[in-house]
C-alpha cells in the first residue's frame, strides 16, 4: 500500500479484500456534510437503463431477479463510497449499508409508472433505498464544516 493512502482508500481495500460490496457515489456537498452529521439517514439512487446494472440483481439476459412479490432485489453492498463533488481534493467517506430496498413510483391510482426506453424496452420507474448506518471513515478538506 502507498504511504499516502487515506484512512477511507485503506478501509476500501480491506472490505474488498474481505469479498465485501462497496459502491462509489458522488453527491452535492450539503449532502455529504447531512450524512455525516446524522441528519440524512438514507441514500436514493433512480434506476435506469444506464445504472440498473449497478444497482439491481439481474440475470444473464440483463433481466431483473425478482423476489417472491415480483419486486426488483438490490444488489447487497456493505457500505457506500461517497464523494462529495467532483473536485480532486473533495471529501470522501465510507459508510454502512444497513439495508437497501427497491421502490416503485405509482401514478396517483396507485400503478407503477411505465415508460418505454429509446431501444423500444418497457421500464418500470423506480429507484433503489439505501439505510445508512455507521461512518466507518471519513476524510474531510477545506470544503466540509464538519469535524470527523
Amino acid at each position: 500500500m502507498a504511504e499516502s493512502q487515506t484512512e477511507v482508500q485503506r478501509l476500501v481495500a480491506q472490505m474488498k479484500s474481505e469479498g465485501k460490496n462497496v459502491i462509489t457515489f458522488i453527491l452535492k456537498q450539503k449532502y455529504f456534510d447531512a450524512i455525516l452529521a446524522g441528519r440524512k439517514v438514507q441514500e436514493f439512487r433512480e434506476v435506469r437503463p444506464t445504472t440498473y446494472k449497478r444497482l439491481i440483481l439481474h440475470d444473464a439476459e440483463g433481466f431483473d431477479i425478482e423476489d417472491e412479490n415480483n419486486a426488483a432485489q438490490p444488489i447487497r453492498y456493505d457500505a457506500i463510497l461517497f464523494y462529495a463533488g467532483y473536485n480532486k481534493d473533495r471529501d470522501c467517506a465510507l459508510v454502512e449499508v444497513k439495508e437497501s430496498y427497491v421502490e416503485y413510483f405509482v401514478d396517483s391510482e396507485g400503478k407503477v409508472i411505465e415508460y418505454q426506453t429509446e431501444d423500444g424496452a418497457y421500464w418500470q420507474a423506480s429507484q433503489v433505498v439505501y439505510n445508512l448506518g455507521k461512518i466507518f471513515a471519513a476524510d474531510l478538506h477545506k470544503h466540509s464544516s464538519l469535524k470527523v
